[in-house]
């Protein structure tokens, strides 16, 4: 292997901001646009024959999930899905009950619109992990009342792994208090680790077509049989009057062709993932001045690290110019720290000095060889 050809290649390790769609999810897509391309709101052939992707992709999502094609409501994707997840049950459920429990490391897009619905009489109590890092369903339990309504955990924490209890969390709060609704944004778990509505006692699922090698631009939410959750977009009654707008039938068919895909390999990438994780941490353990942010047990497909004393902007612009690509955070907050790290106990210096580094299993040994061999360099060249 030559030194220009390692300069040449390409060696994107961000899978966690978005994954490269998968072949049958651009021929997918490609087909509703250039065969297929009505509208499936219209009655005629054309409009049909949209409407039967549309179905097609919603079987195989809610299949994925153990769900029934009723329970998935299609949306522009996991912000859209969170933001109804979040206004629409607490409209539908918070007449009189005002309060929200959240865990304090949710993506932005649960804890900003928790916090605007703060603005609007709701009351959101952020649960942090103990001092050791972990959560635990009791502090949860304890969180609730008779004034709750709705509950949010996410299954898998986007900037460090951490997989979080939502199974043992939300069957205690139903035991507990069932009239609450529980939510999980399981936009980086799903087709990653098993996702399965009923065994999470979920009553509302976020999920994502891009995190999987779908395409940007489209995501769903399930919605339990018997829940209600109000519109927070209105117009045309589509998706049952849930979410109103024209389906983005190229997106939802890339989508349903990526689920199609991934399903039957979920345990065998996982498998592979997680040997890839071994790997990077052995790796990394020979690399001085670096430190493992993220769990042993957290989801293998995310693993944070510490280039410390270099700033994470600069570390990741020096990566990139050799063609390696990282993150310094989760990727919808344009390189702010989002203080996630700081609830784990990950702060100042450290926290300054993050990288994310998301695999696939498409992700091999080779280029996680480059990416220890560039960090090494950096550790050197880069000032702090």
């Amino acid at each position: 292997m030559t030194k220009e050809w390692i300069t040449e290649m390409e060696v994107y390790l961000d899978n966690a901001a978005t994954t490269k769609p998968c072949a049958e999810a651009v021929a997918a897509a490609v087909e509703a646009m250039t065969e297929k391309y009505g509208n499936p709101s219209s009655l005629h052939r054309a409009g049909l024959n949209a409407q039967l992707l549309v179905d097609d992709a919603r079987k195989a999502i809610a299949s994925a999930i153990g769900a029934e094609s009723d329970n998935i409501c299609f949306t522009s994707g996991a912000t859209e899905s969170n933001n109804l997840a979040l206004r629409g049950a607490s409209a539908a459920y918070g007449r009189k009950r005002k309060k929200i429990v959240i865990s304090a490391v949710e993506h932005a897009s649960v804890e900003e619109t928790a916090a605007d619905l703060e603005k609007n009489g709701f009351v959101a109590v952020r649960v942090p992990p103990r001092e050791d890092g972990r959560y635990y369903a009791a502090d949860f339990v304890n969180a609730c009342d008779d004034d709750t309504c709705l509950i949010s955990m996410m299954y898998v924490n986007n900037e460090t792994g951490y997989i979080l209890p939502v199974k043992e969390t939300f069957s205690a709060v139903k035991r507990r208090f069932p009239g609450i609704i529980t939510h999980t944004d399981c936009v980086q778990a799903f087709m990653k680790l098993p996702v399965r509505a009923n065994a999470l006692c979920a009553d509302l699922i976020s999920l994502s077509g891009h995190k999987i090698h779908g395409g940007k631009g489209v995501g769903a939410l399930y919605i339990k049989k018997g829940v209600r959750v109000l519109p927070v977009v209105t117009g045309g009654k589509q998706e049952k009057g849930i979410r109103s707008g024209t389906e983005s039938v190229p997106m939802i068919a890339a989508f349903g062709a990526a689920v199609k895909k991934l399903v039957p390999t979920i345990a065998e990438r996982y498998e592979k993932v997680a040997g890839l994780k071994a790997y990077l941490l052995d790796k990394l353990g020979g690399i001085e001045g670096v430190a493992v942010n993220s769990p042993e047990d957290g989801s293998p497909y995310v693993v944070n690290i510490s280039a410390v004393g270099k700033r994470s902007e600069i570390m990741l612009h020096f990566l990139e110019s050799k063609e390696i690509y990282v993150s310094s955070g989760s990727a919808c907050s344009k390189g702010q720290q989002s203080g996630v790290l700081g609830q784990f106990g990950i702060r100042d210096k450290r926290a300054d000095s993050a990288l994310r580094i998301s695999m696939t299993a498409e992700t091999t040994e080779e280029e996680l060889d480059l990416f220890c061999e560039a960090l090494c360099e950096g550790m050197e060249k880069v000032r702090g």
